[in-house]
This record gives structure tokens, sequence and C-alpha cells, in this order.
């Protein structure tokens, strides 16, 4: 699988996954740890929804 994750979208995944992780560990809510799917996402640079729905929001590589 190629990268499709671009910069800018990698920060904000991770950003929003480590808050909710945080909200999830300080206040006990069983649902914040969807938290860790944007995290898991933006550490790796794939997105599998992304590829079904053909988005891709990293540069095109240079040739």
């Amino acid at each position: 699988m190629t990268a499709n994750v671009g910069t800018i979208d990698r920060v904000l995944r991770a950003l929003v996954g480590i808050g909710l992780i945080y909200f999830a560990v300080t206040t006990g809510t069983i649902w914040a740890w969807i938290g860790v799917v944007p995290l898991l996402t933006a550490i790796v640079g794939i997105c599998p929804a992304y590829s079904m729905l053909g988005i891709k929001t990293c540069p095109a590589p240079r040739s």
C-alpha cells in the first residue's frame, strides 16, 4: 500500500488522536479510545477509508 495521508493531515490526526486518548484516560470514557485509530493512521501514513474513497492528501511523487 502506498501512503495517502499528507503532512498536515497526519499532524491533525495525531493531535485529535492524542486528545481523545487523553480524554479517555482522564475521564474513563471508553468511547474516547477510538482516538487510537487516527493516531495509528497518522503514524503509518495510510488511511484505509481514503483508499476506498480514492482520496489522497499527500503530494504526488516526483518523476
